[in-house]
């Protein structure tokens, strides 16, 4: 049986929640997840995954248990800042990276930072190339060119709680199949004080990581990375032909799509958890 241990630790005077579990010693693999969710969207995935690897997935700065930055607003330059000094103080020197929705422009960030720390990126709906954003963003792309009081009212609708259940079963077959509990919490996350702006600043800050596209991209193309894309191939955010972009730059990258919407884990966390270790078994050098 997995044992999960679930600890905080302060990062630069900002706590940050996270999760932990696996075995010392083994390959290190970090998680990190997007909007507007928390670690707890790993709960099903890390009991499969920890009888290979020494597992962290974090609540991101702003999210879930985490705190918001102590030192300027918070945008996904400092996220990525905050988490990269995590990785040294939870002792995470060379690992393999799962990001989905933001975690990915966060991860990413890592990644061209750290190179030579990175072993593998798992991309669940984690996007990195223009064609990969739908019309869905279109609201958002509007904010990003005025940032008017109207355009920014206009994106509370991402906020609200039916819209959170959207995103947790759109495109799902059978979306009794999703439980209540993921887009549950993330809705009273969401209802805390202040927690809306912190969102609509995140919102208009994605568009730093678009600008960044190009710059991840070379790092692909520079360091060809062992590169698994698996995704819900009904996101109405993050197209599949986000996920086949990868091989552009990474010929060798391993693209799986499955009959799912956005929040993948919430339907396929077994058969994601299967193609990771099928992926990973045949990365001799990245065995335990």
């Amino acid at each position: 049986m997995t044992t999960v241990r679930y600890r905080n630790l302060s990062v630069d005077g900002t706590n940050i929640f996270y999760r932990r579990a696996g075995a010392a010693g083994a390959s290190k693999l970090l998680l990190l997840h997007g909007f507007p969710s928390s670690s707890h969207m790993f709960r099903d995935l890390i009991p499969l995954l920890a009888d290979r690897f020494d597992i962290v997935a974090p609540d991101l700065p702003g999210f879930g248990l985490s705190g918001y930055t102590a030192n300027g607003s918070l945008t996904f330059d400092r996220i990525a800042q905050v988490i990269d000094r995590f990785t040294d103080l939870v002792g995470f020197d060379r690992y393999a990276l799962y990001v989905f929705d933001y975690g990915a422009p966060t991860g990413l960030r890592l990644a061209v930072k750290h190179p030579e720390r990175i072993s593998a990126i798992i991309s669940q709906n984690g996007n990195a190339y223009l064609e990969g954003l739908s019309d869905g963003w279109n609201p958002i792309r509007a904010y990003w060119e005025d940032h008017s009081a109207a355009n920014r009212q206009a994106l509370r609708k991402f906020l609200s709680p039916e819209t959170t259940v959207w995103q947790y079963t759109h495109g799902v077959p059978d979306p009794t199949a999703v439980s209540p509990d993921g887009y549950s919490l993330d809705n009273f996350y969401l209802s805390r004080p202040g927690a809306a702006e912190v969102q609509l600043d995140l919102f208009g800050d994605y568009q730093s990581n678009v600008t960044l596209y190009p710059k991840f991209q070379a790092y692909f193309r520079g360091h060809r990375p062992p590169l698994l894309a698996v995704w819900g191939k009904n996101d109405p955010f993050f197209l599949p032909v986000g996920a086949e972009a990868f091989r552009r730059d990474i010929p060798q990258a391993v693209v799986r799509l499955l009959d799912t919407g956005h929040f993948a884990l919430e339907t396929h966390a077994d058969e994601i958890a299967a193609i990771i270790h099928e992926f990973f078994g045949r990365q001799t050098e990245l065995r335990p």
